[in-house]
């Protein structure tokens, strides 16, 4: 028995797969779960479809990714902290680096990025998530606030 995957199932397959499967697990177990449907030709056909468009919109989201990383690599990020000496005053964290892009007319969200806590200034690096293919490292640096 032929069925197209609706979803993950763990030692079979993944979404839109089309499986061969007996046909006693097929109608008792994947179909009624909601886990499987019949591969009939025209459901054939409408998956075939679906995979063509999902493709094209991965590439233009992948595109877009890249287009953002080649404007995030020009960026150079500069965090004023607070500090006494090399030691800052609290921390910078991804809050304060997704601020800085957002300045500078990159708006990344703060999950997407990944640099732990600073604590001292200096030069640092975050990494940057845009897509699951796409991922940047972004230098910035820490400098102490100047007192006037």
């Amino acid at each position: 028995m032929e069925l197209i995957l609706k979803q993950d199932v763990q030692n079979l397959g993944f979404k839109d797969d089309i499986v061969t499967v007996k046909a006693g697990y097929g109608r008792n177990y994947l179909i009624p779960q909601g886990f499987a449907q019949m591969a009939t030709p025209s459901a054939k056909k409408v998956l075939a479809e679906n995979l063509k468009q999902k493709a094209f919109k991965e590439q233009k989201i992948v595109n877009d990714a890249k287009a953002t990383a080649e404007a995030l690599k020009a960026l150079e990020i500069k965090i004023t902290a607070k500090a006494g000496g090399e030691k800052l005053f609290g921390s910078v964290t991804n809050i304060d680096i997704a601020e800085a892009l957002e300045k500078a007319g990159q708006p990344i969200e703060k999950k997407y990025i990944t640099s732990g806590i600073v604590k001292r200034t200096g030069k640092y690096s975050a990494s940057i998530r845009l897509h699951r293919e796409v991922i940047v490292d972004l230098p910035y640096e820490i400098v102490a606030e100047q007192e006037n």
